[in-house]
Parts: structure tokens; C-alpha cells; sequence
């Protein structure tokens, strides 16, 4: 079960930060619940990696506490810049 929970957590979470990451972008982003949850764990990943590279605890301290008010916020920080991406690579996809 331990496994199954981890990615069930992951999906949670990763539509949760979506869901934060998009509230807080302005503009309309074009994507459906399912991008936003893939968009929301990537995000996750990339904010626990810019955390690591300012001393934090980095992927590992999402894996460890993923409830943390620094690791939420660190995480939308990141999905914010994969959702960024996001659109800068779909914009001309219309």
C-alpha cells in the first residue's frame, strides 16, 4: 500500500499546486484538470529542485513533508514556471 499511497498523494497534491499555481497566473490558461495535476507534480519537482539549490531540503524534503508551508510554496513557485512554459510552447497551437 505504501507505493499506492505515494501516488495518490502525488496526484492530490500535484492538482492542488496546479489549482494554486493557476489562481495565481494571470491570464486564461488553456489546459484541463488533467494537465493541471500532471503540470502541478512536475511543478512540485522543479520547486523542490530550486529549493535544493538555495540549501533546502530539495525533491527529498517534498518526499519527507509534503505538507510543509515551504515545500506548498516552493512547489507553486515551480508549477507556476512549468505552466509558463506550458503556454509559451502551446500559444501558437490554435
Amino acid at each position: 500500500m505504501g507505493l499506492l499511497w505515494i501516488i495518490i498523494s502525488w496526484i492530490i497534491i500535484g492538482g492542488i499546486i496546479g489549482l494554486l499555481a493557476r489562481a495565481v497566473m494571470p491570464g486564461k490558461q488553456a489546459m484541463g484538470i488533467g494537465m493541471t495535476i500532471v503540470l502541478g507534480v512536475i511543478g512540485a519537482i522543479v520547486g523542490g529542485f530550486i529549493g535544493g539549490l538555495f540549501g533546502g531540503n530539495g525533491i527529498s524534503g517534498i518526499m519527507d513533508n509534503p505538507w510543509s508551508i515551504g515545500t506548498i510554496l516552493l512547489a507553486i513557485v515551480g508549477a507556476i514556471i512549468v505552466m509558463a512554459i506550458y503556454g509559451l510552447v502551446t500559444k501558437n497551437r490554435d
